[in-house]
């Protein structure tokens, strides 16, 4: 085993004896462990102190001094209650503590203190059983926390929570939050290979692919951005070239050393020592170049000193501070150059005149420099011999000059020396205003300074190698002049100024104060912005002088008269005839805007309602306006109800009082039945009078005749009854009996008592009713009676009964002629003063305080007498005592003036200071009816508004930069560029600077800072210049194209000329080198115009509004329908499809269409029916009237009511009614005469039968009068028309009929009896007794005895008016008395009663009213929603005055139109693209691009291109490019070395994009990225590529992308499967890995069959078009074609069956044309070669039908059996037609 064996054998055995004790060791623990618990167990103690919850805090003072308690009690370890003493003492816990005791005001001391949400943390760490998810789709779920805490909100010191839950709930201390998926970086395709990196040897082709959304949340990092390859175009013939000149990029901008510096930092080297008079001509123009250096900076003098040449080599001397101290004089003591430069500014003419030369003392060394230049140029110049003539001319001139030079040069000097103080003091005060805005002023200090850059030779692996291999004719430049970049610096802040508001108002808005200050040091040479130089913060004035604020209010007009018309639908006929509507209607007042006078007290506030007050803009009102509209009710009359004629009365005095006159009239009455409008004026007359003779007041009235008392106190025979009378007046009332002394007393009646061998009579029924109301020639009044036999007489001695004749009594009635008299009275007049009263008593009405009458008038009416169906008579015809009055005083309503408010302010003129705000504009003021005029009161004044035109526009106070001429051009100075070549002549790129001062549009002088603040951006003050050289060609400026004379004909030209001494020089004349004119042709115009867009809303012709009648606007009045027009833009483009102004194709901008805009229509409905009858013919019922549908609404109109169900009406009016059972009554006819059955002849006596006639009549107040059908009366009471009864033979006793039965006692009882009686006519004869003569029943309820009670009906519907629409109505129910078997009976059962009456019969109730939706005008159109372009549109609105209410008609939807602008084409300054990056002089480095700012024209719609136009169509836009007004047209980059890796430009930020899933937000914002890729050129120098950058950033508004995985067909056993995002775009990454389509399949064995193909299952298939046979083991053994079923279609020649033909998606050249689509294949078998599950299904149909068929055939041949007859109704059922509302029913 060896060493290492053994020992790990013993270790083994030593493992295993551990184990086994460490197993033993536990079992002993365990074993105590058990022990420990049950002693545990047992040592529990019984008894335990419980506690319950602290109580509530108490103190007496609020704080931490309160103390609360809690019960404490011993309970036993099973839970019940013991004694204290059973628990241990000593474990006693507190039951009092002390605690914070909270108080209101402790709400403003602590508060909730919220900690910042944690993580998210998942919730699937936090609970055990949760398993997170495999694949992650919207997120994980999880669950953050927080802390929360109660504090001392003054320090934040901790408290106890209890304290803040007393005022809030703790709030919650977690919540839910989502963890969003790892979401990978998503990258682009790559772009094609770039062109090989070498011409020769070997290269490197690059393609690159950018970020298009970086890795979030986890994902995983983006991929190489770059892919390379090598590529060899060919070999080099010679050297490769592996050295390249580099310039760096050129260092900061510095100021050049002043001289003295210099000579100390270059010792002096004699070699290096130009000759004093070499070295004075540059030392001049260094000189002059400083004095210009001068002038143009006021006194800058520390770089003029840097640029002065040493006069003997660069001395050293310790003049250190000197330049500290030649700058200090830059800023104190710079006003001689700023005086001087200002002279040069002035003297500008004499300037242009002398060319350079005039100059002041400091320009002397100018003509130095001229001679120098002129000695460079004498080798070049052509020979003067022969031009002397004109040397000599010059000559001459020279001289003049020299002469004048010397003249000012001395005047000069004289003003140099003037010591006159005043004119120091202008001078100084003009130096002073003019710095400030001048380059030199402090605020400004622009300083030329240099900057210089580094030359490398670099080697294509990067080293930097000597200059000298760098094989190139000349160096580039390495210094250049630039500006010193200084950054901005500004003042202090200023004091606050004084609030805007000046005036205390703790509600209202509050005012703004402002703070500013002022630029010290304007940025310079892209140094950094300004700061914000204003300040604004809300403010109130505070203190006890600051009054209070005007208050504005609203206030209204008087509500306008209540107009119902407006309610009305447009098929109400009462829209013809408006007179006399009432109910609800509808109206209107004025609401504007006053100053309210705080001053008013409320006692006045009635009294100064009607104050007019002058109205103010409505914004100043601040409440939300009052309404304008109301619903309101105009009482409907009611019109006079009167009862019917009364009978007429006796002849009677028409004044009983006055008896003198004999005419005596009948008169009959009636009655007003309720209390009309206005009183009984208007009711119809009241009584009617008869004229007639022998009137008498009082006559004697036979109440009833007395008991028939035969004569000679006979017991039978003729006797007499006496009349019981009473004395009645005219009316028919009862008065006293001496009344009648002068009447004549009724006598006794003559009357028989029959004997018992007589005939005995029944009595005479009453009179009838007269037959007529009056007699004439052809009409009579007639009354009947009868009487019938009720026993024959005995054949001898008995009276005989009389003839049938005699049974009957007729007689006269109402004899009086048909001559009916009345008073006829007209309406009454109108209210006129009553000049019979004094005018003293008028002012009375005035002194109460009554508004309504200020005096009393009188009214009259017309009074006549009318004779009935003739018209007027004479007034005596009619009786005078009733003659009605003819005149009435009168309240005289006061006179009500109109009153105006006072004009308002005028309104203010528009500000003029936009671009042609020279039209004249105008200004209104209007003032507002607040009380119109009434009865005769002062008329409203015709002028309600006026206008006026505004005063001419004041110029605007704009403000504008004012640039002041360059100055020189400064170069490098000399020290800097002296090694370089050329550097002897002053000639070369420099800079140049100038000023910029501030002006208001007037021209007047202003501060820098109004003109940041309002103007546009400050134009540049530094530009590179160039000095031109002895060699250089100077050209003037391009003029502009000459006109054409008309478009496509003839050339345009443009010209330059050269300038200076250029014009002389030869190589500038070459015309072909530096061109002076151009030509081109000029421009050939067409252009053509099109419609655009679409066609604007409908739009009614203005003014085409027509107002209501009251000048309320009504929407049934305003034309909102008819024709009108829709308008389309029109475009007019050039022949380069350019957009351009409309009136270049003569079109007015619009095409115009005329439009129908529908009318609405309501809902119409038919007209009331008729009121249906009474739905009972006795007691209460309803009845019921309806309207039908006609016609629905449509375009808006009224809608229909609610349709009714249960009867099919539209709309329908339930109402109760009453019939009167009295109504209807049966009417017997006297019984005829007796029919005996065993007529015994002698006696004529026995059974026998009696008939009569028993009609239904319509009962009236005349009696009966004509006969109805039998149903309507009570069947009940219907008597009997036939009886059978014994005739009394002679001598028995003869007893009248039957009297009525009497009334059992109520309540009904079994015990009761009710009784009739009857009395003997004919005594019997002998030996003979009378029958009974009284007969009882007994009283059985329901049967002749009913208990009686009221039934109340249900409301009626709400009945209105006639000529109402809607408001107050009453709504009625009706009382009726039921019986105990439920009949209705005669209201008089229950009021014999006296049952109560507790239930109100109205009430009042409302019908919502229709209000139609008003709308308010349309506003004005708007501005255009776009200043330019194809999208603009006019828009204008109109709001909601009064939303629809009822039945109104609703507001329409289209609360906006809109109409196209005029399309103006969009002129904008873009960029062209950037220059190739290009380093001048080296082959690589730091360089420049550049790019130029051009104008542009589109249409704004953003779908087409912008086209290029000429710059001057954009001269009116701020030079700006997307907004942006900064506009750079270079910048530095860098032109890779040979060889070099470098990084790309960033690319731009992608789109915005959002986290979401399946387009839902999940709220974890959006984010866009931009990216920069490697690209290399050298394989060599691969590993020396920097990393690829990647940058997003957060954005707004981003989109919703959705990733899918998309694959290509299969070829052969693979397929491609790409990414795609939802818009498109094929990318890389964003695709789950999980779900990735298989892209690669193979089947095994291998597909080898023909026809055969391997399925994405992977297994064998057949194309398309064949089937697949199998074999026994699952595999496939052929492809077999499929017959095919081929449908032929419409465009088919001819249907043939062919063969299949397989065909693949990627060959569609094997599939005929035409043919796609058409064809059907039936494969039964699938891949796996089993049947396919339609074929189960196809078969299981067809078996069905089998079925079927077989069970027809079956049926069909069956014996039919014979059919039972069955007996039909024969009775037809009625048609129900069942309406549903619909109108087209």
């Amino acid at each position: 085993m060896g060493l290492a064996g053994r020992a790990m054998g013993m270790l083994g055995v030593s493992r295993g004896a551990l184990l086994f004790s460490l197993w033993r060791i536990a079992l002993l623990f365990l074993s105590i462990w058990e022990l420990d618990a049950q002693t545990a167990v047992e040592t529990k103690p019984l008894y335990i102190w419980q506690t319950g919850p602290w109580g509530r805090c108490m103190g007496s003072e609020c704080g931490p001094g309160g103390s609360q308690s809690r019960a404490v009690w011993c309970a036993h370890s099973e839970g019940w209650t013991t004694l204290h003493t059973n628990c241990d003492q000593t474990e006693r816990p507190d039951n009092q503590q002390s605690c914070f005791r909270v108080c209101d005001w402790h709400k403003d001391l602590y508060d909730w203190q919220l900690g910042a949400w944690n993580q998210c943390v998942p919730v699937s760490m936090r609970s055990a059983g949760v398993q997170r998810p495999a694949v992650c789709t919207r997120g994980e779920e999880g669950i953050q926390t927080r802390e929360v805490g109660c504090v001392q909100k003054a320090n934040a010191e901790p408290a106890e929570d209890a304290i803040c839950e007393y005022f809030e709930p703790k709030p919650r201390l977690e919540q839910a939050c989502l963890i969003p998926c790892p979401r990978d970086c998503v990258v682009s395709e790559f772009s094609p290979w770039t062109a090989c990196s070498k011409t020769c040897g070997m290269g490197l082709q690059n393609r690159i692919r950018f970020v298009l959304a970086p890795p979030l949340f986890g994902g995983s990092a983006c991929p190489n951005l770059t892919e390379f390859q090598t590529c060899q175009l060919g070999l080099c013939d010679g050297e490769e070239s592996l050295y390249s000149l580099r310039v760096g990029p050129w260092g900061p901008c510095s100021v050049p050393m002043s001289r003295q510096a210099r000579h100390v930092d270059k010792p002096p080297r004699e070699s290096d020592k130009p000759s004093r008079e070499s070295d004075k001509p540059p030392k001049e123009s260094d000189k002059q170049s400083r004095e210009g250096e001068k002038t143009s900076k006021g006194g800058d003098k520390q770089p003029s000193e840097g640029l002065k040449q040493p006069s003997e080599g660069d001395k050293q001397s310790k003049g250190g501070d000197r330049q500290a101290r030649e700058g200090d004089k830059q800023s104190k003591g710079g006003d001689k150059q700023a005086r001087e430069g200002d002279k040069q500014h002035k003297e500008g003419g004499k300037r242009s005149k002398e060319g350079d030369k005039l100059t002041r003392d400091g320009d002397k060394p100018s003509r130095p420099n001229r001679k120098l230049g002129r000695a460079h140029r004498k080798p070049d110049r052509p020979s003067r011999q022969a031009d002397r003539p004109k040397r000599q001319k010059k000559a001459k001139n020279k001289e003049k000059r020299e002469k004048m030079r010397e003249k000012v040069r001395e005047r000069l000097r004289e003003r140099g020396k003037v010591k006159d103080p005043e004119t120091r003091e202008l001078i100084k005060k003009k130096r002073n205003r003019n710095r400030q805005n001048r380059p030199g002023g402090k605020s400004w200090d622009l300083q030329v300074g240099y900057q210089t850059r580094e030359v490398n030779c670099v080697h294509k692996n990067g080293n930097v190698e000597a200059l000298s291999l760098c094989s190139q004719e000349s160096l580039p430049v390495t210094f250049q002049a630039c500006v010193m970049t200084k950054d901005c610096d500004v003042t202090e802040w200023s004091e606050w100024s004084a609030c805007s508001k000046e005036c205390y108002d703790p509600n209202g808005p509050k005012g703004q104060r402002a703070r500013t200050r002022k630029v010290s040091q304007f940025p310079i040479g892209g140094g950094e912005g300004c700061p914000g130089l204003e300040e604004k913060e809300p403010c109130s004035p505070a203190g006890d002088g600051v009054p209070p604020c005007i208050v504005y209010n609203w206030k209204t007009t008087e509500w306008t008269e209540c107009r119902v018309d407006v309610l009305l639908s447009q098929q109400d006929r009462r829209r013809g005839n408006q007179t006399g509507l009432c109910g609800g209607g509808v109206q209107t007042r004025d609401v504007y805007c006053v100053q309210s006078s705080t001053d008013t007290p409320s006692n006045l506030g009635s009294l100064r309602s009607k104050e007019a007050l002058r109205p103010m803009d409505s914004d100043l009102c601040l409440g939300i306006p009052l309404n304008t509209t109301q619903l309101c009710h105009i009482s409907c009359p009611v019109e006079c109800e009167v009862s019917s004629w009364g009978a007429w009365g006796p002849c009677t005095y028409e004044n009983c009082q006055d008896q003198a006159a004999k005419k005596g009239f009948k008169m009959r009455k009636r009655k007003i039945i309720n209390e009309p409008t206005g009183g009984t004026g208007n009711c119809p007359h009241l009584v009617e009078a008869i004229p007639c003779e022998d009137p008498s007041c009082y006559d004697w009235l036979v109440v009833k005749l007395e008991e028939c008392i035969p004569d000679n106190e006979k017991e039978c025979g003729p006797g007499t009854q006496n009349p019981q009378v009473q004395c009645v007046n005219s009316d028919g009332q009862y008065v006293e009996r001496q009344l009648c002394r002068d009447a004549i007393l009724p006598m006794p009646a003559i009357c028989e008592v029959p004997c018992p061998k007589d005939c005995a009579l029944s009595p005479w029924t009453p009179w009838s009713l007269c037959s007529h109301t009056c007699s004439g020639k052809n009409t009579e009044g007639k009354q009947t009676r009868a009487r019938s036999i009720l026993a024959y007489n005995a054949g001898e001695g008995g009276i005989q009964c009389p003839n049938i004749s005699a049974l009957q009594e007729l007689r006269n009635c109402n004899d009086h002629p048909c001559t009916v008299y009345h008073w006829q009275t007209g309406s009454w007049g109108q209210c006129i003063e009553d000049s019979s009263i004094p005018a003293t008593n008028t002012s009375a009405g005035r002194a109460r305080g009554d508004d309504a009458s200020c005096s009393v008038g009188m009214q009259t009416r017309k009074v006549i007498c009318v004779r009935v169906n003739v018209g007027q008579v004479p007034p005596k015809k009619c009786p005078e005592s009733l003659r009605p009055d003819t005149v009435r005083p009168c309240l005289l309503p006061c006179k009500r003036d109109c009153i105006v408010t006072p004009y308002s302010d005028w309104s203010p003129c528009p500000s003029t200071c936009q671009a042609g705000g020279n039209t004249k504009k105008k200004q209104y003021r209007k003032r507002i009816v607040i009380q119109t005029p009434a009865n005769g009161g002062q008329d409203c004044p015709e002028v309600l508004s006026q206008e006026r035109e505004c005063e001419a526009p004041s110029v605007c106070q704009g403000y504008r930069w004012k640039t002041h001429k360059w100055r020189r051009c400064q170069l490098v100075p000399w020290s800097v560029r002296q090694d370089s070549p050329g550097a002897q002549e002053i000639c070369g790129p420099g800079m140049q600077v100038r000023a910029v001062s501030c002006r208001k549009q007037d021209g007047g002088q202003a501060d820098v800072e109004e003109c940041l603040k309002f103007a546009s951006s400050m134009p540049p003050l530094t530009q590179p210049c160039q000095l031109p050289c002895q060699e250089d060609c100077q050209l003037s400026s391009w003029s502009k194209f000459s006109p054409c004379t008309a478009d496509c004909v003839g050339v345009r030209t443009r010209k330059r000329m050269l300038v200076g001494k250029s014009k002389k020089r030869d190589q500038c004349k070459n015309h072909q080198m530096y061109p002076v004119s151009e030509t081109q042709y000029c421009p050939c115009n067409k252009y053509n115009a099109q419609p655009v867009g679409n066609w604007s809303d409908c739009v009614l012709p203005e003014g085409g509004r027509m107002e209501g009648q009251l000048g309320m606007k009504v929407q049934g009045d305003i034309k909102e329908c008819g024709q009108g027009y829709r308008y389309q833009a029109m475009v007019c483009y050039d022949q380069d499809n350019r957009i351009v102004e409309t009136s270049r194709c003569n079109s007015h901008g619009y095409i115009e269409e005329a439009c129908i805009i529908p009318c609405p229509s309501d809902c119409k409905l038919s007209e009331w029916s008729n009121w249906s009858r009474c739905s009972k013919s006795c007691g209460s019922g309803v009845k019921v009237r309806s309207k039908w549908l006609r016609e629905k609404p449509y375009n808006g109109g009224r809608p229909c009511p609610k349709l009714d169900h249960v009867n099919q009406a539209q709309v329908y009016e339930v109402v109760p009614c009453l019939s009167d059972c009295g109504q209807y009554v049966w009417v017997a006819e006297p019984w005829s005469v007796w029919k005996v059955s065993n007529v015994d002849l002698k006696d004529n006596c026995g059974e026998g039968v009696q008939t009569r006639k028993v009609r239904c009549m319509l009962n009236t107040i005349d009696g009966p009068s004509e006969q109805v059908e039998d149903y309507l009366c009570d069947p009940e009471e219907m008597p009997l028309g036939a009886r059978n009864s014994r005739l009394p033979c002679p001598e028995d006793c003869v007893l009248s009929d039957w009297g009525s039965w009497s009334p059992c006692r109520l309540p009904c009882s079994g015990n009761s009896t009710r009784e009739r009686t009857a009395y003997p006519l004919r005594q019997p004869g002998d030996g003979k007794v009378c029958p009974p003569t009284k007969e009882t029943e007994p009283c059985k309820q329901n049967s002749n005895c009913f208990h009686y009670s009221y039934n109340i009906t249900d409301w009626s519907t709400c009945q209105l008016s006639d000529r109402a629409v809607c408001g107050y109505g009453i709504k009625t129910r009706m009382l009726d008395c039921v019986r105990s078997d439920s009949k209705s009976v005669d209201l008089k059962f229950c009021k014999e009663l006296g049952l109560e009456k507790k239930w109100q019969m109205n009430a009042s109730c409302v019908v919502e009213c229709p209000v139609n939706c008003q709308l308010s005008d349309w506003s004005p159109w708007s501005e255009c929603t776009h200043t330019c372009g194809l999208a603009g549109k006019l828009l204008r609105r109109r709001t909601v005055i009064q939303a629809p209410q009822g039945d109104g008609r609703p507001c329409p939807s289209q609360m906006e139109q809109w109409k196209p602008c005029l399309v103006k084409p969009c002129f904008s300054w873009r960029y062209s693209a950037w220059s190739e990056c290009k380093s001048e002089g080296a082959r690589c480095g730091e360089g420049l691009r550049f790019r130029n700012v051009s104008c542009f024209v589109s249409d704004g719609s953003g779908q087409h291109d912008s086209s290029l136009v000429d710059d001057e169509l954009c001269g009116d836009l701020e030079p700006s490019v997307d907004g942006d007004t900064h506009i750079v047209l270079q910048e530095t980059c860098t032109v890779p070395c040979p060889g070099e890796c470098y990084l790309t430009d960033w690319t731009v930020w992608s789109p915005c994009q959002l986290s979401c899933v399946s387009g839902d937000d999940l709220g974890f914002g959006s984010v866009q990225v931009r990216s920069r890729a490697v690209v290399a050129q050298d394989p060599e120098n691969l590993l020396q590529c920097p990393e690829q950058e990647l940058e997003a950033r957060p954005c707004t508004e981003g989109q919703c992308f959705e990733y899918k995985w998309r694959t290509g067909p299969w070829r052969g056993s693979s397929r491609q499967v790409w990414c795609q995002r939802s818009d498109g775009l094929n990318i890389t990454g964003g695709c789950p890995a999980l779900t990735k389509p298989m892209a690669d399949r193979s089947c095994d064995p291998p597909c080898t069959k023909p026809r055969s193909l391997c399925t994405e299952a992977g297994v064998c298939g057949c194309e398309e078009g064949y089937t697949e046979v199998m074999t026994s083991d699952g595999l496939l053994d052929q492809c077999t074609v499929i017959p095919v079923l081929e449908i032929p279609t419409a465009g088919d020649n001819k249907a043939d069956v062919k063969t299949i033909r397989a065909f693949s998606p990627t060959q569609p050249e094997a599939s005929t044309p035409g043919r796609a689509g058409r064809t059907w294949f039936l494969q039964p078998f699938g891949p796996d070669g089993k049947l396919k599950t339609w074929v189960y299904g196809v078969a299981a149909g067809a078996f069905v039908l089998l079925v079927f068929i077989i069970s027809m055939t079956y049926l069909a041949c069956k014996k039919p059996k014979r059919p039972q007859r069955r007996q039909m109704n024969n009775r037809l059922k009625p048609l129900t037609l069942a309406y549903d509302g619909d109108a087209d029913m």
